[in-house]
């Protein structure tokens, strides 16, 4: 792998961000500068953060910023049980969002313990994380 955006996680990130900038507009107008804004902050930090910590060119610099992305979809998920018990979300819009970002947190494991047994392993190069860990079949 030679990009970030060569990563099914990263990509999955950025359509669940996409996904739930498109379910936020349908949100009420008193949400405007409450819960909407929350959602999209916490959503478009997962994508950014996995980018970023690609870009500072080793793996131990790396691992904090998938911990960030973590944080920020662990964020997401609780707006998104607030969103569907104030009845925000459409049932089918909200599963899916909350089926997207479960496999995005598996993912995000699942890199996090790769890279981290890399590091204890004394590898210091650049992070190219084990395809296995990273692009496992997408569902549809």
């Amino acid at each position: 792998m030679n990009t970030y955006e060569e990563l099914d996680l990263w990509q999955r990130a950025v359509d669940l961000t996409a996904e739930l900038y498109k379910a936020t507009e349908a949100f009420p107008s008193g949400e405007r500068f409450g819960l909407t804004p929350q959602m999209r902050r916490a959503a478009a930090p997962i994508a950014t953060n996995i980018a970023e910590g690609w870009g500072r060119g080793s793996t131990r610099e790396y691992i904090p910023f998938l911990c960030v992305a973590r944080g920020s979809l662990m964020e997401l998920r609780t707006h998104l049980v607030i969103s569907e018990r104030l009845g925000y979300l459409m049932n089918q819009n909200n599963s899916e969002l909350r089926a997207g970002s479960e496999q995005i947190g598996k993912m995000l494991n699942a890199l996090i313990v790769a890279l981290r047994r890399r590091g204890a392993s004394g590898i210091s190069a650049a992070p190219k994380p084990q395809p296995s860990a990273l692009n496992p079949a997408r569902e549809p």
